[in-house]
């Protein structure tokens, strides 16, 4: 039986100072374009994106209030910005900017939600233990 996942968020490995969470598909971007990172072209294509993306989804308050709070894109509506988002993802690829693709069911606190995409609490109560006795053949 295969899993069907529900949430998707992709992200860098660059740590955001408020949320202290790999920063977001659309920060990772919009830092090289600032950073002069890539090339004139594929900066405008990246906008054109961005442009796309401001003007069919909502920008939720809690996103443009810079709160500790994550975005990840519903699974069950990504077929049109995934198709937005193949040429963002490429673009990472492009300038090698590494980048994971997180899928899940359980994102955490949802704090604003509409047809395409949730926000949830950053957490930070981060979980560290001491490394486990081998689990292999001895």
């Amino acid at each position: 039986m295969a899993v069907k996942f529900r949430y998707c968020r992709i992200q860098g490995k660059e740590l955001a100072a408020n949320t202290m969470t790999g920063k977001g598909i659309f920060s990772m971007l919009h830092q090289m374009v600032a950073d002069g990172v890539m090339e004139e072209e594929d900066a405008d294509l990246f906008l054109e994106i961005d442009d796309w993306f401001s003007g069919e989804l909502p920008w939720p308050a809690p996103c443009q209030r810079q709160e500790q709070v994550i975005c990840y894109f519903k699974m069950e509506n990504t077929e049109v910005m995934m198709k937005m988002i193949n040429p963002m993802l490429w673009l990472l690829e492009k300038y090698q900017h590494p980048y994971f693709v997180i899928y899940t069911n359980y994102p955490g606190e949802i704090v604003y939600e509409d047809d395409y995409q949730v926000v949830v609490k950053a957490e930070k109560n981060f979980v560290i233990e001491d490394v486990q006795a081998g689990w292999g053949p001895k």
